[in-house]
């Protein structure tokens, strides 16, 4: 069943409850008031009648002799209201009896009434209890069998009292039939009011169905639109409900999606461009060590050179085993394969071992590299992996400087060993300096044929290899001025714990 009809008839069958279960109580509700209120017009009508009867009659030894004439008049004034009276009066003064009074049986008519009051009713009516009671079909007041075809009579009986004694009863009743005939006229107009209310209930589930559909559908549509690779999506939510929490939940995860697929398009172009410059790299020494090889097969190399050949075919095959070496590094560090073998030493040392290394190098480029510290320069590392961390932050600087300032610095922080690589060489803008973590990037992608950039993996390399230290790199750097790499390592009980904390983010 779709998803419409199913809300319709959600929404329908909660407004039908409600509409039935108000509707059986303004029902109830009016039959009680309808019969209340008839029971106490009927008991004010004998209690008028009393005092009318009261105010016309004389009494005779402290009794009022009750005028069936005058009854009958104060009957006539109730003839619209369909009401009737009947009196009942004590059979004489001795007596705890009663007898009908009015009217005769002669004027009984429709209303057959008994010819006395039970012992019980007469018994409670001198308690000035006044008597409420509907008489059934086929049985008369109290109880008593009724003549065949009699209807039912709603009844008040109001006890007469004069000086302090009963002296007589009035019943006035009216037909059941007169009262009913109200409540049915308000059984129609609620019908009505039912039917018409169903229509618009039914108007109004139809109307909040399809407008929550079509809320749904928006985001069903949105989602066909990411499956074909539209990941420029927008959804409008105004955060009311949970369908607007999925509209702004879809939005991130399309703008998730979409900034995935932008990382993998950079990812992928880097990919191309690293295999291009890795085929141009790995083809260009292969070429030059392919015809060396020639040559000396061939005796085509004078006998002077071959001593340089050999030694020039050493420096390509080293290239090429520096461009593997890169891939494999990155790749297990990537995937956490490096185990770091960490211990306490003085940095200076390996510093020292570094400039020396890379000196002929800067001078090949016409740069100065020195080196500032006071030893020792206490640093919690693993020895190799820190000196590839410097050697290769130090060989970048060399890269992109030329006839320039080279400076490593290294002091110690708080709780951490900082070191700092300065340069005056190029620079980067900042979406240069954004990207240079990422793998195949060169800043400077004219340099991809120089010496020291085959691979564009050195930083990530870097970057990777501080973060599993539990250290920071942080690289500032202004385009035509230089730049500067700050490198820190925590000491041993900071780097320990950073390192737990890792672990159990990744465990959870």
């Amino acid at each position: 069943m779709k998803l419409i009809y199913q809300l319709m008839i959600s929404f329908f069958a909660v407004i039908l409850t409600v509409i039935f279960i108000v509707g059986g109580t303004v029902l109830n509700y009016y039959s009680n008031y309808v019969y209340s209120n008839t029971f106490e017009q009927l008991t004010g009508y004998g209690q008028n009648a009393e005092q009318l009867v009261m105010s016309s009659e004389t009494g005779v030894k402290g009794q009022y002799q009750i005028s069936p004439s005058m009854i009958h008049k104060i009957e006539q004034v109730f003839t619209n209201q369909r009401v009737n009276f009947t009196i009942y009066s004590k059979a004489d003064n001795e007596s705890n009896d009663n007898v009908r009074v009015y009217p005769t049986d002669g004027d009984l008519g429709h209303r057959p009434m008994p010819d006395h009051l039970s012992k019980e009713y007469w018994s409670r009516l001198q308690k000035s209890e006044y008597i409420r009671d509907v008489s059934s079909s086929g049985k008369l007041l109290g109880g008593q069998q009724s003549p065949k075809g009699a209807q039912p009579q709603a009844y008040v009986v109001v006890p007469w009292f004069y000086q302090n004694k009963m002296f007589a009863a009035i019943v006035v009743s009216a037909r059941v039939a007169d009262i009913d005939s109200n409540i049915a006229q308000i059984e129609s107009n609620l019908f009505v009011a039912l039917i018409i209310s169903l229509v618009l209930a039914l108007i109004l589930a139809y109307l909040l169905a399809r407008y929550q559909v079509s809320r749904v559908n928006r985001v069903r549509h949105a989602a066909h639109e990411v499956a074909d690779g539209n990941f420029d999506i927008d959804l409008p939510s105004k955060h009311r409900d949970e369908i607007d929490d999925l509209a702004t939940d879809f939005n991130i995860m399309a703008k998730s999606l979409r900034d995935s697929q932008t990382e993998i398009e950079r990812q992928e172009e880097r990919r191309k461009e690293f295999m291009a410059n890795a085929a141009h790299e790995m083809r260009t020494p292969l070429t030059t060590i392919n015809g060396l090889l020639e040559g000396l097969a061939y005796d085509a190399i004078p006998e002077e050179s071959k001593g340089k050949s050999i030694e020039l075919m050493r420096g390509e095959t080293k290239r090429l085993i520096r461009l593997v070496n890169d891939n494999l590094d990155y790749e297990k560090i990537r995937t956490g394969q490096i185990k770091l073998s960490r211990r306490q030493f003085d940095a200076m040392g390996p510093l020292h071992n570094i400039v020396t290394q890379l000196t002929k190098k800067a001078a090949d480029a016409k740069d100065k590299l020195t080196l500032e510290g006071e030893s020792p320069v206490s640093v919690y590392a693993d020895y190799d992996r820190f000196v590839q961390i410097i050697f290769n932050v130090v060989q970048n600087a060399i890269q992109f400087t030329q006839d320039g300032q080279i400076t490593i610095k290294a002091e110690r922080g708080f709780h951490e060993a900082v070191f700092t690589v300065s340069d005056t060489g190029i620079g980067m803008t900042p979406d240069q300096v954004k990207n240079i973590w990422d793998r195949y990037y060169k800043a400077d992608p004219s340099r991809k044929n120089t010496k020291y950039g085959e691979s564009g993996l050195g930083l990530s390399i870097v970057h990777s290899l501080v973060k599993q230290h539990g250290g920071t790199i942080k690289v500032t750097s202004e385009l035509h001025k230089g730049t500067t790499f700050k490198l820190t390592f925590p000491d041993a009980t900071d780097a320990d714990a950073m390192e737990s904390a890792s672990h159990r983010k990744r465990g959870a």
